[in-house]
């Protein structure tokens, strides 16, 4: 029964996740080809599906489930993911929040970019936000752009975001209205759960030995590729709000933060002065 194949794959996703049972109804779900609201629904007292238990194991291994399933919800948006992007985490949703305060009772931005652009999270929330924006995603990873690409096509976005292989040291040709940015802020040598660390690319994760390498590489940038009343939207990690600002504010940018979800300076607000 499904009742007892989850009980049973809960008490063994304990030690590898912080949400086992959750992990497993989403597996669950996925074994039957049902969301895991319609399988709740339609009851527990079914036979469970053979491919449930190895969806359990890859999991057990500590393989996350948003790689496993192909897929996380971000902004509202199902998104595809594959180990060759960052998994969209809800933190990174303050940008786009802070985003939406900072245009409101405005036209909203006409041009987007997102640097380092991976899944395509961040750029395409915002262009779910405004639809007369356009935009541009960039990254080092032809992977990631072509993922980025089919989850625009999917969403029916890709007529406004086009995606480009560069990097950032290279310089970016434009002015935008918003600048979007997710950059990598682990320090090297960090101590990460096997599910990150074994699992996510390593370049969207780790920034030198203090985890300020892209801050620094993008403090004396980013005035350059702001409209003149432009605004950066910037995620740093806990306890880096101050380092990150200095570094901006030395580059003659003015910082405001704001907190996510769980009272964390998770986003620098970056704006001509």
């Amino acid at each position: 029964m499904l009742r007892d194949a989850l009980a049973a794959a809960t008490e063994r996703l304990s030690d590898a996740s912080d949400t086992p049972r959750l992990d497993a109804e989403l597996l669950m779900g996925r074994a039957l080809g049902e969301e895991r609201g319609t399988m709740l629904l339609r009851g527990l007292d079914r036979a469970a599906p053979a491919g449930f238990a190895p969806l359990v194991a890859r999991r057990a291994a500590r393989e996350p489930v948003a790689y496993i399933l192909g897929e996380r919800e971000f902004w509202g948006l199902d998104l595809r993911v594959t180990p060759d992007v960052l998994i969209p985490r809800p933190d990174s949703e303050t940008l786009i929040e802070a985003a939406v305060e900072r245009c409101r009772g405005a036209l909203g931005p006409a041009r987007v970019l997102d640097l380092g652009t991976g899944s395509g999270a961040l750029l395409l929330a915002a262009l779910s936000v405004w639809p007369g924006a356009r935009g541009l995603g960039i990254d080092r990873s032809s992977a990631a752009l072509a993922i980025a690409a089919d989850n625009a096509r999917r969403l029916g976005l890709l007529p406004r975001a086009r995606f480009e292989r560069r990097d950032w040291a290279d310089g970016v040709p434009g002015a935008f209205d918003l600048v979007l940015c997710n950059p990598p802020y682990v320090e090297e040598g960090a101590p990460l759960a096997p599910d990150v660390r074994d699992w996510e690319p390593h370049g969207a994760l780790f920034a030198g030995a203090d985890g300020l390498n892209a801050y620094r590489l993008l403090a004396p940038q980013i005035a350059g590729w702001l409209a003149a009343d432009g605004v950066a939207c910037v995620e740093v990690g806990a306890g880096q709000a101050d380092a990150a600002a200095a570094l901006f504010e030395a580059a003659g940018l003015a910082a405001s933060r704001r907190s996510d979800l769980a009272g964390v300076e998770r986003c620098l607000v970056l704006s001509r002065r």
